[in-house]
């Protein structure tokens, strides 16, 4: 497995010969600026909520690419309104993809899309892989929950956590 941290809370990540890109915010990302998503690859896309720090460039970079998108029902829904491929998940389920399985988990948030639709509830998602297991906890609070995913699916490899400490958790929380 391959993760690379392409700012903000983006990140592609490579597992068993398919890449997948998680809230993929980068061409209005200042932390992005070097990378022209023309050039991005992406079987899946990963998506967390429908705030625009997280979905900006999705929709380009599917319909260039063919990608899926992976997420809550309302957003992949949104999505295939513009004949983009979806695989719509909900909270506790899990899905076996062919680069691994996705855990949908809980996240506390808020998800509105920017022209105003409604985004579902917000996601965390677990990827595991044959050797991996990967926690990508999306924008999220602290919650109680958390303790539950080491507890239901084993050790958790690495996690993924937000510490922005104004609309999310902060460094203190995460630690």
């Amino acid at each position: 497995m391959k993760i690379t941290y392409l700012g903000h809370a983006a990140f592609s990540i490579e597992a068993h010969g398919k890449t997948l890109l998680v809230d993929p915010f980068i061409s209005a990302n200042p932390l992005a600026k070097d990378i022209d998503i023309n050039t991005l690859e992406a079987d899946y896309i990963l998506l967390t909520h429908a705030h625009g720090d997280h979905i900006l460039d999705t929709e380009a970079i599917a319909k260039r690419t063919g990608a899926t998108i992976i997420s809550n029902f309302e957003i992949v829904e949104y999505y295939e309104k513009k004949d983009i491929k979806g695989h719509p998940m909900n909270l506790g389920g899990t899905w076996q993809f062919d680069f691994g399985k996705i855990h949908m988990v809980n996240a506390i948030h808020s998800s509105v899309f920017p022209d105003g639709t409604y985004g579902g509830n917000p996601a965390g998602y677990v990827l595991e892989t044959s050797h991996h297991k990967v926690y990508i906890a999306g924008d999220t609070a602290l919650t109680n929950d958390m303790k539950l995913i080491p507890m239901m699916l084993g050790e958790i490899d690495l996690s993924i956590l937000p510490v922005g400490d104004n609309f999310t958790m902060g460094i203190d929380s995460a630690i």
